[in-house]
């Protein structure tokens, strides 16, 4: 081989580009925008009142959601649609109990239901004012969850309900206000379970057989926290039916529990209405996003109507800026 033909065999033949001379433009009159100047925050002014800062926030994704999401609370209590908000047990133990006593006090929140951790943690708060062990500490040597008061306490309000026929919810908090009567509680203020109770708003409790710190107790009764949890749950399949045309479920940091039995009640309570309640607002507020409460609460109970939201931050700073954004809401 000559070396003119290894030079030609090893030639590289010219890359091509495209000619940008010949693309077609649009003016910007024309293209739609996502973000207008009008939507940016505000920085502080004079009027330093929350209602100010509520109106400094910026209109685009999740400060535009948040806002949506309590006026469609607000427009809920207004015109007496429930306003179901489902508990984990990290809302109750970052002392956010307060907020949702006085949005009960208010008649915003129409039904709370939680799942077993937060109502141990609402006991544990009202009747001895701490609550929340080291897990790991106690793991080790066998006495996580081994609590006798809150076990054998909690466990024998169960069998009570059981024989009187009283759900979860309403057999905790009865032997709550009994407790209070004698003097046995530290703090019944800050009890959410005692605190429905008493503005006569229905609460009730999803237990997890074997998942809650109460089942691993000498008096645990099977039967008792199988009869009274499904009887809550019967309840708050009917409370659901209020959600129809303007009502809000609002899912507050549980991931598992709460999603599952939410799908469960709306869907029993559309075989009995109707295919109704249509047409309400979900949302989710949590730490972070997982799977259940998207599709179980904000994706498949909205899909032919109404709107689902998901709200991502921490509880602590998240839920206050909710409760004191609906008060202003109401107040205006």
């Amino acid at each position: 081989m000559s070396g003119d033909e290894g030079v030609e065999r090893g030639a590289r033949r010219a890359e091509r580009e495209v000619d940008l001379g010949s693309v077609r433009t649009i003016p910007v009159a024309r293209r739609p925008n996502k973000v207008r100047a009008e939507e940016f925050a505000h920085p502080p002014g004079r009027d330093l009142s929350f209602a100010a800062f509520l109106a400094a926030l910026p209109d685009v994704l999740v400060a535009r959601d948040l806002l949506r999401v309590v006026d469609a609370i607000v427009s809920a209590a207004k015109r007496e649609r429930g306003v179901i908000v489902m508990l984990g047990g990290h809302i109750v133990k970052t002392g956010l109990a307060p907020l949702l006593i006085d949005l009960m006090r208010r008649r915003v929140i129409t039904h709370v239901a939680m799942n077993g951790s937060a109502s141990i943690h609402d006991f544990e708060i009202a009747r001895f004012g701490g609550t929340s062990e080291d897990v790991a500490a106690g793991l080790r040597d066998g006495s996580f969850g081994m609590a006798d008061e809150t076990g054998r306490e909690m466990n024998d309000a169960f069998v009570l309900g059981m024989r009187e026929q009283r759900g979860m919810g309403e057999a905790l908090a009865r032997a709550l206000d009994a407790a209070d009567a004698s003097g046995q509680l530290a703090h019944p203020e800050l009890s959410v379970v005692l605190g429905a109770y008493r503005l006569e708003v229905p609460v009730t409790i999803h237990a997890a057989l074997g998942a809650e710190i109460i089942h691993q107790h000498p008096a645990a009764n099977g039967a008792a926290i199988g009869d009274t949890s499904h009887r809550d749950f019967r309840r708050l399949a009917h409370s659901i039916s209020s959600l129809d045309d303007g009502g809000v479920a609002l899912n507050l940091g549980s991931a598992v529990i709460m999603p599952e039995v939410f799908l469960k009640a709306l869907t029993i309570a559309r075989n009995l209405h109707e295919g109704r309640p249509r047409n309400f607002v979900t949302c989710d507020l949590d730490m972070q996003r997982h799977y259940r409460p998207r599709m179980n609460v904000v994706q498949r109970p909205t899909l032919d109507s109404g709107k689902g939201y998901e709200i991502t931050g921490h509880h602590e700073i998240m839920v206050p800026l909710l409760t004191w954004a609906i008060v202003e809401r109401l107040s205006s």
